[in-house]
């Protein structure tokens, strides 16, 4: 019979260790393979299914962008229609409207002195001033204020 030293059990046991870590590194490195061909088949999906997304993307920014340009000039342009609205009034409102103004008043004038006095108004009616186109009631004289009450 052959005894076994320290040196051969010692030999045995670090080959035993180094078949059971090559078996590890094996079984790792194996799904370490399954994965990646996994993810090299989603990242395939993914490219085939995004491609045809940015397609449409791009379509619809220069659709917008389109969008973006009319509205931009229709913007322009009415704002120049405005500036030119605003301008038109002005010059009307500076043409036409001082003689308005004074034929209004020069019409309520006729009017008034047409009608005459009425008897049954009383005599201290307050007088009413026209300016620019508005009625004014005149200043009141001998009649409570509105804060101040006898």
């Amino acid at each position: 019979m052959h005894t076994v030293s320290g040196g051969e059990v010692a030999g045995i046991l670090v080959a035993v260790f180094w078949a059971i870590l090559v078996s590890f590194l094996a079984v790792a490195l194996a799904r370490l393979a399954q994965t990646l061909r996994a993810t090299t088949r989603l990242v395939a999906e993914v490219t085939d299914q995004a491609v045809p997304l940015l397609a449409d993307a791009s379509t619809a920014v220069r659709s917008a962008q389109t969008q973006i340009e009319r509205v931009d000039a229709i913007a322009s342009d009415v704002q120049e229609v405005t500036s030119n609205a605003s301008a038109l009034s002005t010059t009307v409102a500076s043409t036409f409207g001082g003689p308005l103004v004074k034929v209004a008043a020069f019409g309520y004038g006729v009017r008034r002195a047409v009608s005459g006095r009425k008897e049954d108004a009383p005599a201290d009616a307050p007088r009413r001033t026209v300016i620019a186109g508005r009625t004014v009631p005149g200043a009141r004289r001998g009649k409570p204020t509105r804060g101040k009450r006898d």
